[in-house]
């Protein structure tokens, strides 16, 4: 599928005479400020692979956070796939990048990589243009974007839980807040209790990640229905679709069910929604397909009126976010928010529970500060 906004702005411009002339990655890996958990992975580290594409001076930035093994896929296989053809090309190069791993498989790594390197080349034209982000695609369409904080990881004691969570409403301006479950699940309605607590009258969202049963789910469903819980995310693997769409069809109506971040194409959320099986679609511009395919996912919620949550990754999201229709929020994810404010300056700030696009700044408004990530490169 060719995204509508990439053919509405392909017209004849100097992007046309702009050749790409250097394509990079780099991988870093970023310990963690503690242990963390959810209900089926345990981790101490996460790893930033960050792209840069260069044309006529300008330099576009893109990231995924993934295996360091995608710069090879990127150097090797996807650069030269770009090399030398002109940057205001969108569409076709978007296209040549996806028909390159055919034979590989698009899912997982080849997603990834492919989404950072779709995300520098938007960046790029944007650049080239002179335009923020958000106007090559089309918006904005609301100034700022609501967030939820999320985290609360089943490695978490409660105290620990507690102050997460009240520290993303009582200074963020968050109204909801999203916590991990699944990984003990006779332990979770304690910490349930414990989040709601610290919380107040903000909205309680739960996720599994897929580690539950159906009827473990679903009653999981009936006790956190009592504490407030209004979102409950992949209560079984976005694999089962049959199972997410039992579950949603069963559960409480104050209980939306979420799913979409492990979608990698537009086929996997197709699938997702002739299914019926999410109130809430979600989707992750660093594993979908980057700009394209976070707007190709945005058009098929609009199409089948179904809310759409960004996954992660806020200040990559932020620009597509603010264009996206039928958007609800963007998750404002510890790991990553810790990760982008400590390495990419631009990155956004909370304020009153949103975090805006930098209009005043051409392309995403990030700039990756590599004098301070460099300790951590692999």
């Amino acid at each position: 599928m060719t995204s509508a906004a990439t053919s509405r702005l392909h017209l004849p411009d100097a992007r046309d005479t702009a050749p790409i002339s250097a394509v990079r990655a780099r991988a870093y890996k970023i310990p963690t400020d503690a242990p963390e958990a959810d209900g089926t992975f345990e981790w101490t580290s996460t790893t930033l692979v960050v792209v840069d594409i260069e044309a006529d001076g300008c330099s576009g930035l893109g990231y995924t956070y993934t295996d360091a093994s995608a710069t090879a896929l990127i150097r090797d296989t996807l650069a030269p796939v770009l090399l030398h053809e002109h940057a205001g090309s969108l569409a076709a190069l978007t296209q040549r990048l996806w028909r390159r791993v055919r034979n590989i498989g698009r899912s997982g790594l080849c997603a990834n990589a492919i989404s950072a390197l779709d995300f520098a080349l938007w960046d790029l034209n944007a650049k080239l243009l002179g335009v923020p982000l958000v106007r090559l695609i089309g918006g904005p369409l609301r100034e700022r974007v609501p967030i939820y904080g999320s985290g609360g990881f089943t490695s978490y004691d409660d105290a620990t839980l507690r102050d997460q969570l009240a520290h993303w409403v009582d200074v963020d301006g968050c109204t909801a807040v999203k916590m991990k479950i699944g990984a003990d699940p006779a332990r979770d309605p304690q910490r349930v209790q414990a989040a709601r607590s610290a919380i107040g009258d903000a909205a309680l969202f739960v996720d599994a990640n897929g580690a539950l049963t159906v009827n473990g789910a679903l009653q999981c469903a009936e006790r956190f229905v009592d504490q407030g819980v209004v979102w409950f995310e992949e209560p079984v693997s976005s694999d089962d679709l049959a199972g997410m769409r039992i579950v949603r069809d069963a559960a409480p109506p104050t209980m939306d069910i979420a799913a979409g971040e492990y979608a990698y194409t537009g086929d996997d959320f197709r699938r997702m929604l002739e299914a019926q099986a999410v109130d809430v679609l979600q989707a992750d511009a660093t594993r979908c397909g980057g700009v394209t395919g976070f707007m190709q996912a945005a058009q098929l919620c609009d199409a089948w009126h179904i809310p759409l949550s960004a996954h992660c990754a806020p200040a990559l999201h932020r620009h597509l976010a603010a264009a996206a229709p039928r958007l609800r929020h963007i998750e404002w994810f510890h790991d990553h928010v810790r990760i982008e404010s400590m390495l990419f300056d631009g990155a956004p700030k909370a304020e009153h529970g949103t975090i805006a696009p930098d209009l005043a700044r051409p392309g995403c408004g990030l700039e990756f500060k590599r004098a301070d990530a460099g300790p951590y490169a692999l």
